[in-house]
């Protein structure tokens, strides 16, 4: 058992009655499964609104999800819209350099020696062009194939010896597959009537300038060679209804400001001239010779065509800025919805936070008030009864104390929750008031037993005189140690009578200025009990001690003598030892019983330190209580531990300010008795008390 230091504090508090605490724990319980927990559950208020609000927060964020993923598809159609068109304008840039170079490329093949150099001027154009869609691998690898013919179709028409019809169909299945795969054709899932009608007029432009530049180039050839072949003139004709067709189209669905930008192109000088021109040619229907002058018929159908591409990129601007003000509101769109629902998040949390909290402050309130209950109020009112017998405010039902009590400060809230203030008040009310009849039951029964002990100790004490006088007159042995076995009795009876004052806090008549040794102490107390003949005192070294504590030290002794006697075998006798140890004096009072287990033996030493209530304790304990009671009085130290080789120890250790000075060796018979004292079994005796306690300690 371990070996606390010295108890310091002598001064209990006053214990709650059994009977308030079970009430006042009762509603304490009751209001603790109220209080929250560290983790939201089920069990507790926080959880359960938060899952009530769980549901309809998860349905709202579930529709804000919803229309945010609208929003991002929006945001993604736009952006791809923009980078469409940007690609389409680029793939139309090609086209227009294509067509050019096909145009050329028919006038060189039909005789017209003078397009050389502008036909290789235009080649780089159309390898700047198609250098600039490396990147646009979907656009270039559809029309891989045909391009990859470009180099060796250029070389045959280098060296004359390429079908100009043949030619013309090569250029012409390139710009068509390019115009195929020009983003911008895919129209139809566009969301934006604007946007879609924008698109449909670039591709109705596109076609009409893509007839326009290959009747410019089949013509040119035409114009050079002289005269129309049947199957030219039937392609001229298509290719002029293909424009016609593709022009309507375009008004269709184009704006006011693309339809007069394309009015203003066919309102151009050339323009005018570009027509005439087709009105000579369609007279040579039946291969007459035509007259006309190539190259200016080339000059006109080329700023022809050039103003058509340049109606083509506006209407592309127009569509960069369209998309950019879809991608723009698309953007905006999306983050006012994840604002929406960030905002309703934080709006669901807040509302969660403050209801749940609304509730559980005044729990929180409730349960601190029913600490306070516990562990101050109720404490401090029983306190008051002992000390001066007034009852508290609470017991008198003082309203204006109540009205201090955190209880009463949960009243405005919920009606729940007020009702359950009301009841844990009524509750308090109730303990204090059933600690205050315990409490004066309490006291009530402490004056009677102190009364009843002084009644006993006068009696006894009248009757020790009375045995003492037929002692002093009595001749007969027999008769004689009859009469000291009654003083034995009534010496014993008086420890008892002062046992019950020492337990209700009375202090004991009998008292000395002078001294005694330890042996004197010991044999004092040996004569208050029973089996004093199993009593064997070993070694006492020589100590003084103090009067006025050798009868409170003595009785102390004899109850743990006694205690030592009772629970040992008959036949073992109990040792006392006494030694030295620095300033202190120990006493050892050593049984070679049964011993006791490690909780009781921790149990007993409790009482024995005066940490327990005599008055609920069971009553063969009172004997623990005593020693606990004198040991806070005198501040003496009591411990028990276990004896080697089986049995209970008690070691008492006797404060300095409680010994005297020394004078002189005891003397008489029972010191004659005494066993030698050599270094080797005082030695073996104090190692083997010092190894008992380390073992205590060690537990």
């Amino acid at each position: 058992m371990a070996r606390p230091g010295p108890v310091r504090s002598r001064r209990a508090k006053p214990a709650t009655p059994p009977e308030a605490t079970a009430v006042l724990a009762a509603a304490l319980r009751r209001v603790r499964a109220l209080r929250r927990r560290p983790l939201p559950g089920w069990r507790t208020v926080r959880g359960r609104v938060a899952v009530v609000l769980t549901v309809p927060t998860c349905l709202l964020l579930a529709m804000v999800g919803l229309a945010v993923e609208g929003r991002i598809e929006s945001y993604d159609d736009a952006r791809k819209t923009r980078s469409e068109v940007d690609l389409s304008l680029r793939v139309q840039n090609l086209v227009h350099e294509l067509q050019r170079e096909r145009g050329l490329t028919n006038g060189y093949l039909s005789g017209g020696e003078e397009y050389a150099a502008q036909l290789r001027a235009q080649r780089k154009k159309v390898d700047t062009a198609l250098y600039g869609l490396r990147n646009e691998p979907a656009v270039v690898h559809s029309v891989q194939d045909k391009l990859d013919r470009l180099t060796p179709v250029r070389a045959d028409v280098d060296i004359n010896v390429a079908d100009p019809t043949k030619t013309l169909d090569f250029y012409t299945a390139a710009i068509t597959t390019l115009n195929a795969e020009d983003p911008a054709s895919d129209n139809d899932a566009r969301g934006d009537r604007e946007l879609r009608d924008g698109l449909a007029a670039m591709q109705a432009l596109a076609a009409a300038k893509e007839s326009l530049a290959l009747e410019r180039g089949s013509l040119n050839g035409v114009f050079v060679a002289g005269s129309f072949t049947r199957t030219e003139f039937l392609d001229f004709t298509e290719v002029r209804a293909a424009r016609l067709a593709a022009l309507d189209r375009f008004k269709q669905v184009a704006t006011a400001g693309q339809r007069a930008a394309l009015t203003n192109a066919f309102s151009s000088v050339a323009a005018h001239s570009a027509q005439s021109y087709e009105e000579l040619a369609s007279r040579g229907v039946d291969g007459s010779p035509l007259h006309i002058d190539a190259e200016a018929w080339w000059d006109d159908m080329t700023t022809l065509v050039d103003a058509l591409y340049a109606v083509q990129q506006e209407v592309g601007a127009d569509l960069r800025t369209r998309t950019s003000q879809l991608s723009d509101a698309a953007t905006t769109r999306l983050l006012e919805y994840l604002g929406a629902g960030l905002l309703a998040l934080v709006l669901v949390t807040a509302a969660w936070w403050l209801a749940s909290r609304s509730i559980t402050r005044p729990l929180d309130a409730l349960v601190r008030d029913a600490d306070e209950v516990a562990r101050q109020r109720l404490p401090e009112a029983v306190r008051r009864i002992q000390e001066d017998g007034k009852l508290p405010a609470e017991a008198d039902g003082d309203d204006e104390d109540d009205a201090e009590t955190p209880a009463a400060k949960v009243t405005r809230g919920a009606e729940e929750v007020t009702k359950v203030a009301e009841a844990l008040r009524g509750v308090e009310r109730t303990a204090v008031g059933l600690a205050a009849e315990q409490a004066v039951l309490r006291r009530n029964t402490t004056e009677s037993l102190a009364n009843l002990g002084r009644r006993n100790q006068g009696l006894i004490r009248r009757q020790l005189g009375l045995i003492t006088r037929l002692e002093n007159q009595e001749l007969d042995p027999d008769a004689l140690a009859e009469l000291f076995e009654l003083d034995h009795l009534a010496t014993r009876m008086r420890r008892n009578a002062e046992s019950l004052l020492v337990l209700v806090g009375q202090h004991t008549p009998r008292s000395s200025n002078g001294t005694a040794n330890g042996l004197e102490l010991v044999q004092s107390a040996i004569a208050e009990v029973e089996q004093y003949r199993r009593v064997m005192v070993a070694t006492v070294e020589p100590c003084a001690l103090r009067g006025h504590a050798v009868a409170d030290l003595a009785h102390l002794l004899a109850e743990i003598v006694e205690n030592a006697l009772t629970f040992s075998p008959p036949t073992e006798p109990v040792e006392v030892h006494g030694w030295a140890d620095g300033d202190e004096y120990c006493i050892a009072v050593v049984d070679h019983g049964v011993g006791m287990p490690a909780a009781d033996l921790d149990r007993s030493n409790a009482r024995l330190a005066g940490d327990d209530a005599f008055l609920v304790a069971p009553t063969r304990f009172l004997g623990h209580y005593v020693v606990g009671r004198l040991a806070r009085r005198l501040d003496v130290e009591v411990r028990l531990f276990d004896t080697p080789g089986g049995g209970v120890s008690a070691l008492v250790t006797i404060p300095a300010r409680l010994l005297a000075p020394v004078t002189a060796p005891p003397e008489g018979p029972a010191a004659a008795r005494k066993p030698p004292r050599t270094p080797e079994n005082v030695s073996s005796m104090l190692n083997g008390f010092r190894a008992g306690v380390a073992r205590a300690e060690s537990r």
